[in-house]
């Protein structure tokens, strides 16, 4: 029986590979931002009161956890520190891309395990990050940027194929997120209707702000253009779904598909949630959420675009070892693709 034709493309979606330069820089941001995220939490001295349960010191009763904390004795100091340890070696060696896929792992089960015990620290962030991580595990993010690369190839540059299905996941999980988020919205403040003041109740709730004087002095005329720029640009995100279609068909015929290929889409929406994600960061304490939210914005682009941005211009280094690779394999089908 022939496969079906929707089985052949899910087939060669499946098997299409590319470089792993983007995804490895995607796991560098990932894992300085749970570094960074657990680090600030003990530079902070909050480990014991946020996480260990009330009857061992902590602030709260937080019962026996998820399966891994119950599995090692509940939410004590001793199994607390131990998640913790865990996550800070796990994320430090992603970071430098030493271990393979496994500390991958070994960060997303301990960040698990320490999220999971009190749900009035944890928000929308920590979503994010256990998804970019467990991605991650599944992808070949340590074939470049890496000390794996740098002790199997001699380079810390490497040009090896790995699945392009993990990137793809990533970016649907960019667009559902900010279009969920922009349809739920549902409050007269953020519509045409209440006069587009959401954000001016924001500003003046003290509970997130970094500082009152500094966002009391924001004008409301400002206030007004940022809510309806920020609700309209979320809810519209869901269109990115066909630009990257439409990218990835641009040798078909069509005057929407040359619409949307006239410009590159991409560009103008990620330059639109920067400015949003640094007004958060200089006005509201969310925590890591913009940092995360902004490191998913570099699965936007291929490998060939990230490379051609931050190594072929910048880097001589870089441009040395690709001359070096090309001379020396030109039979290779990696070197010639």
């Amino acid at each position: 029986m022939k496969p079906s034709r929707a089985w052949q493309r899910w087939r060669a979606w499946v098997l299409r590979q590319e470089r792993a330069t983007t995804l490895a820089l995607f796991r560098v941001l990932v894992s300085a931002i749970v570094l960074g995220s657990l680090l600030s939490a003990a530079a902070a001295d909050v480990i014991d009161v946020t996480w260990v349960d009330a009857a061992h010191g902590g602030m709260l009763s937080l019962g026996s956890g998820n399966w891994l904390v119950s599995l090692l004795g509940g939410p004590r100091p001793p199994v607390v520190w131990g998640l913790f340890c865990v996550g800070v070696t796990g994320a430090s060696l992603s970071l430098i891309g030493l271990g393979g896929r496994w500390p991958l792992l070994a960060t997303l089960q301990a960040y698990l395990g320490l999220s999971s015990l009190n749900p009035t620290a944890t928000g929308g962030f920590d979503n994010l990050l256990t998804i970019a991580l467990w991605l991650l595990f599944l992808s070949g993010c340590n074939a470049t940027l890496s000390v794996d690369a740098r002790r199997s190839e001699g380079s810390w540059f490497s040009e090896r194929q790995v699945a392009a299905w993990p990137r793809c996941l990533l970016i649907l999980q960019l667009i559902v997120m900010y279009t969920a988020t922009g349809l739920q919205k549902v409050s007269l403040s953020w519509t045409p209707m209440g006069g587009y003041t959401a954000l001016y109740y924001v500003l003046h709730d003290p509970t997130w702000l970094r500082s009152e004087q500094l966002a009391r002095s924001v004008p409301l005329s400002l206030l007004r253009v940022g809510t309806a720029l920020t609700w309209h640009w979320e809810q519209l995100t869901c269109l990115l779904l066909a630009v990257f279609y439409f990218r990835a068909t641009r040798a078909r015929p069509g005057r929407l598909r040359a619409a949307f290929n006239r410009w590159d889409l991409r560009l103008p929406w990620a330059a639109v949630g920067i400015s949003l994600h640094l007004g958060i960061l200089v006005l509201i304490d969310v925590g890591p959420f913009s940092f995360i939210s902004l490191a998913y914005y570099v699965n936007l682009f291929t490998p060939e675009e990230i490379e051609a941005q931050l190594f072929a211009g910048p880097s001589a280094a870089w441009r040395a070892w690709r001359n070096r690779r090309t001379a020396g394999s030109r039979s290779s089908p990696i070197a010639t693709s």
